[in-house]
């Protein structure tokens, strides 16, 4: 069985401040390393259950955050972008499980560093008609392709948003928020634990999981965080304005979908 495990960083065990979320600073280090390690625990666990290759995607910012020479080496490492499917790149084919680590929860909501694809530009993002976070988004694409989402890790206000679209999920809770920039967080060597007994657990739900599907053609609905940007993204012809903040779109697919909400968080770096 193929595995693919798509990393985050907000979501990780004692991350709670931007700082540790951005390169270019000490905190920001120490907290890759932890990314790292947590990605190598769920690399460890889906071997443990039985995996025969295993991926992971290195899915924050740059998408370059993964301290190479410390991954577990059986694992094959996708980064760098930009990637046709973004957080998803390298499910392309013939996958039968996603694991998602060190994610959180979608904008708006008070989990640690909670955002949806990009903080600065969008406040709110729905498919058709429900509101997503990035793993509600992404396990769509990834339901799209026919592969279920079978665990995932990060704060307990992220999983108990994220359980009812993944019913047959494993959940690992590394932290409580308890406000956007503060937790009560497990240590990272306990978090690693957690997150590999809950890969190697999720190993056994393949079975049962099945993959979450949205209607098509996809209907789309956007909330920026400011006018502005919506005054930037509706130079684009596809979009429709329905208010000040309010946008909306159609797509083929959720991939197409997903596609262009990244290429509008790539244009909302023209106002910063």
């Amino acid at each position: 069985m193929r595995i693919l495990i798509v990393t985050d960083i907000e979501g990780v065990a004692s991350v709670v401040h931007p700082e540790q979320t951005r390169e270019g600073n000490a905190e920001y280090e120490i907290a890759r390393r932890w990314m790292t390690r947590e990605a190598s625990a769920a690399v460890c666990g889906a071997f443990d259950g039985g995996a025969s290759e295993v991926r992971v995607n290195d899915s924050h910012g740059s998408y370059r955050n993964l301290l190479a020479d410390e991954l577990d080496p059986r694992a094959r490492l996708v980064h760098g972008k930009p990637r046709t499917l973004g957080m998803m790149g390298g499910l392309e084919a013939g996958f039968a499980g996603v694991m998602l680590v060190g994610f959180h929860s979608r904008a708006q909501t008070q989990g640690v560093l909670a955002h949806t694809i990009n903080s600065a530009a969008f406040a709110r993002v729905w498919l058709n008609g429900k509101e997503l976070g990035e793993a509600g988004l992404y396990g769509a694409l990834a339901g799209e392709l026919g592969v279920p989402v079978i665990f995932a890790s990060g704060d307990d206000i992220f999983a108990g948003e994220t359980r009812p679209l993944f019913p047959h999920c494993v959940f690992t809770v590394t932290k409580q928020a308890t406000g956007r920039h503060s937790a009560i967080s497990l240590s990272p060597q306990a978090s690693c634990e957690a997150i590999r007994a809950g890969a190697r657990q999720a190993m056994a739900a393949i079975g049962p999981a099945s993959p979450l599907l949205l209607d098509t053609p996809v209907q789309a609905r956007l909330q920026t965080q400011t006018p502005a940007h919506a005054d930037l993204f509706c130079q684009w012809p596809a979009l429709e304005r329905i208010d000040g903040v309010t946008l909306q779109f159609s797509a083929a697919s959720v991939e197409h979908a997903l596609r262009m909400l990244n290429c509008l968080s790539a244009m909302a770096s023209a106002l910063r």
